[in-house]
């Protein structure tokens, strides 16, 4: 153990250190729950990239994407020859031409269209809107994740925040013990045993305290993780917490069948499913399509005997109607319709098992959230009677009339059960929340 007058200038350092970082702390404004709401929403990196993957799917679910429109397609091009011809006629004629030249030029603008495509374009696009408002869903089950991971972190730093200052105030009480004990063997009144033993407990407190500083320093840059900001930008948080009033079991229940997300999802998926059983029917249905184009050609070229011509020039309009009808393609239309015909099947029992897993999840969140609230209630009477030992007993240890001993194990007492009630508190509205989040309901709740 160090000597008393070897632990003097590391208690002064770490009382200056804890008073100086006491005073940061107030100086900075508190970030409010709606503030820190706010900033999540604009900065949190998954919330971003959730806002990026649905502006793609919102892309993917128009007409442009499923064949609705026509395709107009410019072509043009142009060749040159240049060749020697020897031409022998009936009579023995012998036409000789070197280097005769010829040039074609041509454009065209062509149009195609597909008339009817056995409504295959109608259910693809049907599916890619029901595709976005499942990616929809995904953004709002995202979005409850990580307000559920901000006010975990928030509250932890609340929680740290308060255990800190306990831990203050605890260590004041060893440091003013160890000055009594100090005074009282200078004058003889007590031994050095309990000096000693006040110097042990004052070195304990104050390591306590410096764990739990730590903790609340990783807890920050925890909290401004998710906020989308600098790291190690200081932060200090609202620990008032408020529950919502007459919760009902049932109403959440109710709620979870109709809003939860991860439900819903599910019914679209079932959407989905049914769609690509239409699309693959497409297969036994005929296509119609729709061709036209204006054409423009010119060809110059010399002459490789009297009657040939030096040049000719075309233009006009070209149109064409085709059908198109695979009357049999050896089943394999009939195994894309039965295999989507299984995954529909598939879709339905998925939507079973999780409307069954989700109601277990509240049941089971709703025990664990009344245990504790009981917890926390129970608590708060603890810290009172606690208090009230406390101060008996320090009122006894002034006049003599306890030991330290039984006056440490009061102030140990008094701190354990801040700390658990404290605990309980935060614990109790982070449970509250899931149970918002199982229901639906955390993007429309204003208690945070």
């Amino acid at each position: 153990m160090y000597k008393l007058e070897e632990m003097k200038p590391f208690k002064i350092l770490l009382s200056s250190l804890i008073v100086v970082s006491c005073s940061t702390v107030y100086s900075q404004s508190v970030l409010t729950k709606e503030e820190a709401l706010s900033l999540t929403l604009e900065n949190n990196y998954d919330i971003r990239k959730t806002v990026n993957t649905k502006a793609i799917s919102e892309n993917n679910a128009s007409l442009k994407n499923t064949g609705f429109l026509p395709s107009v397609v410019v072509s043009g091009g142009g060749s040159y020859k240049n060749q020697n011809s020897e031409t022998e006629f009936q009579g023995g004629n012998i036409n000789k031409v070197e280097g005769a030249e010829s040039k074609a030029y041509s454009a065209a603008v062509g149009l195609n269209y597909t008339l009817f495509s056995g409504f295959s374009r109608v259910n693809v696009l049907r599916k890619l809107k029901e595709t976005y408002q499942l990616t929809e869903l995904q953004a709002q089950q995202v979005m409850e994740q990580t307000i559920i991971a901000l006010f975990s972190a928030y509250y932890e730093v609340a929680r740290l925040s308060e255990e800190n200052k306990n831990r203050e105030e605890a260590l004041l009480i060893s440091k003013r013990r160890l000055e009594r004990a100090r005074s009282q063997f200078k004058f003889g009144q007590t031994t050095k045993l309990q000096v000693l033993n006040a110097e042990v407990d004052v070195d304990s407190d104050e390591l306590a305290l410096r764990q739990s500083h730590q903790q609340l320093e990783n807890a920050k840059r925890d909290l401004n993780l998710i906020l989308g900001r600098a790291i190690e930008e200081e932060v200090q948080v609202d620990g008032q917490v408020d529950f919502i009033p007459n919760l009902n079991r049932e109403e959440l229940l109710e709620m979870l069948k109709n809003n939860n997300a991860v439900l819903l999802q599910t019914q679209r998926n079932i959407a989905i499913s049914q769609f690509d059983i239409k699309m693959g029917r497409a297969g036994w249905m005929p296509n119609v399509g729709l061709t036209s184009s204006y054409a423009w050609n010119r060809n110059v070229s010399d002459p490789v005997n009297p009657f040939s011509p030096i040049s000719a020039t075309q233009t006009g309009i070209n149109a064409g109607l085709n059908l198109s009808w695979n009357l049999f393609d050896g089943g394999k239309t009939s195994v894309v319709v039965q295999n989507a015909k299984i995954a529909l099947d598939n879709q339905k029992i998925e939507q079973e098992k999780q409307e069954a897993q989700l109601q277990r999840n509240l049941s089971n969140v709703w025990e664990l959230y009344q245990n504790q609230l009981f917890n926390y209630q129970s608590q708060e009477k603890l810290i009172e009677t606690a208090q009230q030992n406390f101060d008996r007993t320090k009122t006894s240890y002034e006049l003599g009339q306890v030991t330290s001993v039984e006056f440490r194990q009061a102030q140990l007492n008094l701190l354990n059960a801040k700390l658990r009630g404290n605990t309980s508190k935060f614990r109790a509205k982070n449970t509250e929340l899931q149970l918002l989040q199982l229901a639906g309901n955390l993007l429309e709740n204003k208690v945070y």
